[in-house]
């Protein structure tokens, strides 16, 4: 074989690998798209089944012709007061949920954590125990989810802050888990000290999470503060990514570690406290949506975020609709959902959390 023989051999070679890794590329773009489209298509149709399933049955022309502005008073009524809002609440809260704990679990680097990590849940259900407590009105009682989420993240930074001479990822989560103990513990007092025959029924009902009561006056105020949230992680997604890598190697690609880091960290508990606030203490969508999602899709964050927000959505708006179905009472979403993600949880440990990488 000749010199020019040989060379172009090798650059023939060359191109036949960079035209491979070209249409790989391509096509797990493709895919990832086509997931993407799959899985919006397939939260519209959960959307429309929502819609017609209740007390007051409706066909699929009775909701087609009512959202055109055709349909009966009494389906208007249903459609646009009852079930459109609730239908979005579960939208909105399935997906501020699992992408928060996408969020964490990149940050942390561990799949096994979720948004209660740093005791958001906890201290938003402190917030409105109290409200409740108080006998505040609706709102009030809102403000006050919201403040407790925000302020038990606040001290858990405060607290990580001062303890510097430790791992700080370690020192967040350990203090995320006692912030979270005593905010319990000052819930449990409070039930305690709360009247057994109005007050102590309305916490219970509140911890275990629901959307029964939700009306589009209480989707507006939440709205901004869960766009706001979202902001932040899909402007960072891919430094998110390099950060998910580690530490040491996200400084080298130039990522500020501890400004992105803090930014994800506040704008997931954002969206957390801003739909707790609104639906109650709803445990595990943060934990096990994530990981379906890594499971489909792998541990890219560009790729994991819509992914892990559209299966949230689908996947909290099912729920909701077998808890309003499923019996003449309705069931708390917190138990349905507790009734799910924990087998899921005991079989991703019998897993040891392989496939995270």
């Amino acid at each position: 074989m000749s010199e020019l023989d040989h060379d172009m051999h090798i650059t023939e070679g060359e191109t036949q690998k960079s035209g491979t890794g070209l249409f790989s590329l391509l096509k797990d773009s493709i895919g990832s798209i086509s997931l993407t489209v799959l899985l919006m298509g397939l939260v519209v149709l959960l959307s429309l089944f929502a819609l017609m399933i209740g007390p007051f049955q409706l066909s699929f022309v009775d909701v087609v012709q009512t959202l055109l502005g055709q349909g009966s008073s009494a389906a208007e009524t249903v459609i646009f007061n009852i079930r459109l809002p609730r239908i979005f609440a579960a939208l909105m809260v399935g997906a501020a949920l699992a992408a928060a704990g996408a969020s964490y679990q990149a940050l942390f680097r561990n799949p096994l954590v979720s948004p209660d990590i740093l005791g958001v849940s906890a201290g938003a259900g402190l917030g409105a125990v109290l409200g409740i407590f108080l006998s505040l009105p609706v709102f009030a009682i809102q403000f006050f989810a919201f403040a407790g989420g925000m302020a038990a993240v606040l001290l858990v930074g405060l607290i990580a802050a001062v303890i510097r001479n430790a791992d700080q990822t370690l020192v967040l989560v350990l203090t995320g888990v006692v912030i979270g103990s005593l905010a319990g513990a000052a819930t449990s007092l409070l039930k305690v000290l709360a009247d057994p025959y109005d007050q102590l029924p309305a916490i219970t009902f509140w911890l275990l999470g629901s959307l029964a009561s939700v009306t589009k006056s209480d989707l507006l105020p939440l709205l901004p503060l869960v766009i706001a949230g979202f902001v932040p992680l899909i402007l960072l997604r891919w430094r998110v990514n390099v950060l998910s890598l580690g530490d040491d190697e996200a400084r080298s690609l130039g990522v500020n570690v501890v400004f992105v880091r803090g930014l994800v960290i506040i704008a997931a508990t954002l969206v957390t406290a801003s739909v707790t606030a609104l639906a109650g203490v709803i445990g595990w969508v943060g934990l096990v949506i994530p990981h379906i999602a890594r499971m489909l899709v792998g541990p890219e964050f560009v790729k994991l975020l819509p992914v892990s927000v559209l299966i949230g959505a689908g996947y909290l708006l099912m729920v909701d609709t077998l808890a309003r179905t499923i019996s003449v009472a309705e069931v708390p979403l917190g138990i349905l959902t507790a009734v799910i993600g924990a087998p899921f949880f005991i079989w991703l440990l019998a897993r040891g959390g392989r496939g995270w990488s």
